[in-house]
């Protein structure tokens, strides 16, 4: 039997985990209320203290992302960091890897830059690097916030950043489903929609980014009830299959991106037909 207040969490409005599917289109599909996630951040960052409980997460993918960035064997001046949030990847650089991190976050509450993901501020070739930590879920358009950032890259520049995927938080969702299906015959979305690694590779490219990198990794973390986790998704200004020690766990998976805006100088390949020069003969073949 479920309890008074596990009903009330099962019967809430929320939205579906569902794959994200993403076409070229005239206009762009609202799947998020934009002003509604800036007040969940809003919430989130107001209190300080709780927020910093459940920062867990994000700081571990904040420390894989900065990890990947300094892989890059370069001293970069400045680094943007699109979605900062509390400050997640700055408790993971140095000053050997950057002069200056600009953190950016569409959170009235958060002391940092006031930048909204699908309108950015920047000029055209104007940054070295943007990284983004578990910001560009909640993006109405995707494919346009990608080109936007390609665009303010210098040639040469590179984009680092982790997204939930998917199968995140595929055991509530299965757990509610089944819960909701016994009590009401019928399921209402309640995980928001994600993206797959194979559509991230697809819009990357479409945004003009080359060699692309998309890998996914997972994180699981156990906790006592599904009250636990719910409280801990809130707090975390987010919008079961349990183990045999009544543990539920909550499996996150990360979609990791890497691109590069194309060198001013990269060579071209050149217009089929128009060699002068025979390979046959150069290599000295004969039919």
């Amino acid at each position: 039997m479920f309890s008074s207040s596990l009903k009330r969490l099962i019967r809430r409005p929320s939205v579906q985990i569902a794959s994200r599917k993403y076409v070229s289109t005239p206009g762009v599909f609202q799947v998020f209320d934009r002003e509604v996630k800036r007040l969940q951040k809003d919430r989130a960052a107001s209190d300080a203290d709780q927020s910093r409980l459940v920062d867990y997460v994000k700081d571990e993918v904040a420390a894989r992302v900065a990890d990947r960035l300094l892989d890059v064997k370069r001293d970069f001046n400045t680094v943007v960091d699109l979605g900062s949030g509390c400050g997640h990847i700055v408790k993971h650089v140095t000053k050997d890897m950057m002069k200056k991190l600009v953190m950016c976050d569409m959170s009235v509450e958060v002391e940092r830059r006031v930048v909204d993901e699908e309108g950015l501020p920047f000029e055209r070739d104007s940054l070295e690097a943007v990284v983004s930590c578990l910001s560009l879920n909640w993006v109405n358009d995707l494919p346009g916030a990608l080109i936007q950032i390609k665009n303010s890259l210098q040639p040469d520049g590179v984009f680092i950043g982790a997204m939930f995927g998917g199968d995140t938080l595929f055991e509530l969702r299965t757990s509610l489903q089944l819960a909701e299906v016994e009590r009401e015959g019928g399921i209402s979305p309640r995980v928001s929609p994600m993206a797959e690694s194979s559509d991230m590779s697809r819009l990357l490219s479409r945004a003009g980014f080359t060699m692309t990198t998309v890998d996914v990794d997972e994180i699981q973390v156990n906790y006592p009830s599904i009250v636990e986790l719910m409280q801990d998704l809130q707090s975390m200004g987010e919008k079961l299959h349990g183990h045999p020690d009544g543990t539920i766990p909550a499996t996150f998976q990360i979609i990791y991106l890497i691109g590069w805006k194309e060198p001013a100088n990269t060579p071209q390949p050149k217009t089929p037909g128009s060699a002068h020069i025979s390979l046959k003969d150069t290599l000295g073949t004969t039919n």
